[in-house]
């Protein structure tokens, strides 16, 4: 989750940047290092956890458990069109204006409170 909220954030600056100055190279080199060092191995850590623990449990034929399922899919699609803003902001391209992308900033904070009420509350 840290990866998730930091990787946005830094997507607020760059979006700020002058194309090709050295600090847009500076936050291109950041960027690409938190996807690779954090956001990726995290991924595939969640995945792999996350399923041997649904499968412990019986997670999968409880309904609050595939809300939670559907939240995490939707998280990892949004990871993976992180990377592709990223690379639209490397290439010099700049898509969203700086509002939307704060906006999306958002995205995982609201999804995490509601990963945490489904498991904790379990409403369903």
């Amino acid at each position: 989750m840290a990866g998730l909220f930091l990787l946005p954030r830094f997507y607020v600056y760059h979006q700020e940047t002058i194309v090709g100055s050295p600090e847009d190279r500076a936050w291109i080199e950041r960027e690409a290092r938190v996807r690779s060092i954090i956001l990726s191995p995290a991924l595939v850590l969640v995945w792999i956890l996350g399923i041997m623990l649904a499968l412990h449990i019986d997670a999968f034929s409880q309904a609050w458990f595939h809300a939670k399922l559907a939240l995490v899919v939707a998280l990892s699609a949004y990871q993976g069109w992180l990377g592709s803003y990223g690379k639209k902001l490397a290439s010099g391209q700049r898509p969203l204006s700086g509002k939307a992308v704060r906006l999306i900033n958002e995205i995982p904070g609201i999804a995490a409170a509601l990963i945490v009420v489904l498991v904790i509350v379990r409403p369903f």
